[in-house]
């Protein structure tokens, strides 16, 4: 077959083909990678297809693609979503910037607190640990340790204030 008849021919059945494979993979993305491999192994094996069988060849090079398609995904292990969110960050630079600048300030705030407050602040709202695990590590009652923390609060919110205002 001739370069020209290999347009003619994916002009003709990319339709087909495409249905075909969505059909099999249930997957529209996956469908348009596979037919795009379909038509690149159909213009490798060209000169194996007779002119008069070109769609039955065409669906069995599909055919093909897809098993392939299936054993790899087959072998590879699915990660959820949860995985690629932690690879990239989701943030534009300006709201990282702007996420940095304000950890800046809680820092700056965080920093002229008392030790007490200090440690009772990060153990809960950064460290994300209970009221009562935080309080047992502070060695201090529970009541104590939410006044201690409603107190270094109030001095991050106000020193936030200021630097707003």
């Amino acid at each position: 077959m001739k370069r020209h008849t290999l347009d003619s021919m994916y002009q003709s059945y990319v339709k087909d083909v495409y249905r075909y494979l969505i059909s099999l993979c249930r997957d529209h993305h996956a469908a348009e990678d596979l037919v795009q491999e379909t038509f690149y192994r159909a213009y490798l094996y060209l000169d194996n297809c007779k002119d008069d069988k070109i769609k039955p060849w065409l669906f069995r090079v599909a055919y093909n693609v897809f098993v392939d398609y299936y054993r790899k995904e087959q072998r590879s292990i699915p990660t959820g979503t949860e995985f690629f969110m932690q690879l990239s960050e989701p943030q534009t630079p300006d709201e990282l910037l702007l996420k940095k600048e304000l950890w800046g300030h809680i820092g700056d705030a965080i920093s002229t607190l008392p030790v007490n407050q200090k440690q009772a602040i990060l153990l809960h709202d950064f460290h994300e640990l209970s009221y009562r695990e935080a309080a047992e590590i502070m060695e201090i009652r529970l009541s104590h340790f939410k006044i201690l923390l409603y107190r270094a609060r109030q001095v991050v919110r106000q020193h936030n204030e200021r630097q707003g205002s």
